[in-house]
């Protein structure tokens, strides 16, 4: 097993489960018990960079969805990458691009700033979780009205039985999978 390898499984370790949240049936994964033990935070936060370091072409740009893709984000950007946020409707000042989306219980919508990206950049797009896709799909959509690129959706975790990533049309890439 490799170093990375070995972050990984550390850090599933540390995601903690809760059956029946929100609602029975369901198993809710916790992403914020890594974010309070430093050393599962430490070593995510070390996968995340060695992932996106080998990812090619290299991203100009970095978009995070609302709300925790803004948790892991900013962290990558660190790197010298711009940051640009996509939020729910309402959110964002200025000119803003618009795109209606599907959840597991109706629609909302996500909007980012017209002039946030460049016509050709190369993003990634990042998010906290993969479960049916409709978010990142939508933050896709938004990036393509702006005349980029999306080079790879990045997720910290993936929801492998709602087959979400069926809903994205580029690369996307899960660090854990459950």
């Amino acid at each position: 097993m490799t170093d990375f390898q070995k972050k990984l499984e550390y850090v599933k370790k540390n995601i903690r489960s809760y059956p029946d949240f929100p609602k029975p049936g369901i198993i809710f994964r916790d992403i914020f018990s890594v974010l309070s033990n430093p050393p599962a935070f430490h070593a995510l936060k070390d996968a995340l960079f060695e992932h996106v370091s080998e990812i090619t072409p290299k991203p100009d740009v970095i978009v995070v969805l609302e709300s925790r893709g803004f948790l892991f984000g900013p962290i990558v950007a660190l790197h010298n990458i711009p940051c640009v946020p996509v939020r729910k409707k309402g959110k964002l000042p200025g000119d803003i691009c618009r795109q209606e989306y599907t959840l597991e219980y109706g629609t909302d919508v996500f909007e980012i700033q017209s002039d946030s990206i460049k016509a050709g950049q190369n993003v990634l797009v990042i998010d906290d979780l993969l479960a049916t896709g409709g978010s990142l799909k939508a933050a896709c959509l938004l990036v393509k009205q702006l005349k980029a690129n999306v080079i790879q959706c990045l997720v910290v975790m993936e929801l492998l039985n709602l087959k979400g990533r069926n809903h994205v049309a580029v690369p996307t890439h899960s660090l854990i999978q459950f």
